[in-house]
């Protein structure tokens, strides 16, 4: 697994040449005083893609007019592009989720800034609760026509995994199959699915047996297939997940750090701001945050590493 991530990280030497953004050596080790003439934010779809950098497009206005400098969306095909890219002093802001946060983090590439809030989820129906929380939950999601009943019943099934080292659509639902005796690189057939909606539709159209995917990526598809809560449930879920992260490069500033997590916390908190990004990642809000609280994310890690072995 560590291989597969490092000759991941290694392929993306072509992309980080393309991107557009200030300085050129590795934020590892360098000063704590960087100061933006401009701000480049990376995004990697959960969803459709095409529709992404439409519905960010009217965040950077926002952040402009709140921070009096131009700002630049760019949207990526997967998450190691934005951490490298933040690493090489390529991009200054990344929309990262836990797993990709804590690997850039420990390379030096990242410091968190915000964790994203959203509404509470009951995983039978979708349905938001009132609570804001700074976690969620995956699940592995089936067909109720499907005959999976446990976590046993997937050995030699067909499962619908995110990439590696996506949190939701990998590690902590193959960490959960581990731990429950089923190994989820030799007993089971794996297939690369780009996108939680992209899960949702391989169990609803039977391309493959399960999915895992976030407790209400189903909400994603609801209006175009209207009976996938009756048509599926999750097998399990796992344990709490923290919430995505604002992430950025270790060598801005201390009061550039300020003004944007400040904005984008306002930004949330804006009736007209908290329609963007919930159209953007569901997020109804943001709250400050600090690196231990992803300790249980590196605990993950750790044991994901196992798997196959």
């Amino acid at each position: 697994m560590v291989k597969k991530i490092v000759l991941l990280f290694a392929a993306l030497g072509l992309i980080i040449g393309v991107l557009s953004g200030c300085g050129s050596s590795k934020s590892s080790g360098g000063s704590k005083d960087y100061t933006p003439k401009k701000l480049l934010i990376g995004f990697v779809p959960s969803s459709n893609a095409d529709t992404l950098e439409a519905r960010a497009k009217p965040l950077a206005k926002l952040l402009q007019k709140r921070l009096g400098i131009p700002v630049k969306v760019t949207v990526t095909t997967d998450y190691n592009s934005i951490v490298e890219a933040m690493g090489h002093n390529k991009m200054d802001i990344g929309f990262l989720p836990p797993t990709d946060y804590v690997l850039a983090h420990d390379k030096g590439y990242a410091d968190v800034l915000l964790q994203a809030e959203r509404f509470g989820v009951n995983p039978k129906d979708g349905k938001s609760t009132n609570e804001k929380v700074d976690y969620y939950y995956s699940g592995m999601l089936v067909r109720n026509d499907s005959g999976i009943k446990s976590i046993k019943d997937l050995k030699g099934k067909k499962i619908g995994w995110q990439d590696t080292t996506s949190t939701a659509g990998y590690v902590f639902p193959a960490v959960t199959m581990k731990e429950a005796g089923i190994d989820p690189q030799k007993d089971v057939t794996g297939v690369t699915l780009q996108g939680h909606d992209k899960g949702v539709l391989g169990v609803l159209n039977k391309d493959v047996d399960a999915a895992p995917v976030f407790i209400d990526a189903r909400n994603i598809v609801a209006a175009e297939y209207p009976d996938v809560f009756k048509d599926t449930h999750f097998v399990f879920q796992t344990a709490k997940i923290p919430n995505d992260t604002i992430s950025v490069r270790p060598d801005m500033s201390s009061k550039w750090k300020k003004k944007i997590s400040d904005a984008f916390v306002d930004i949330g908190n804006d009736p007209e701001g908290n329609k963007i990004i919930m159209s953007i990642y569901t997020h109804s809000g943001y709250a400050k945050s600090k690196d231990s609280n992803f300790d249980t994310v590196r605990d993950y890690n750790k044991k994901i590493q196992e798997v196959g072995k």
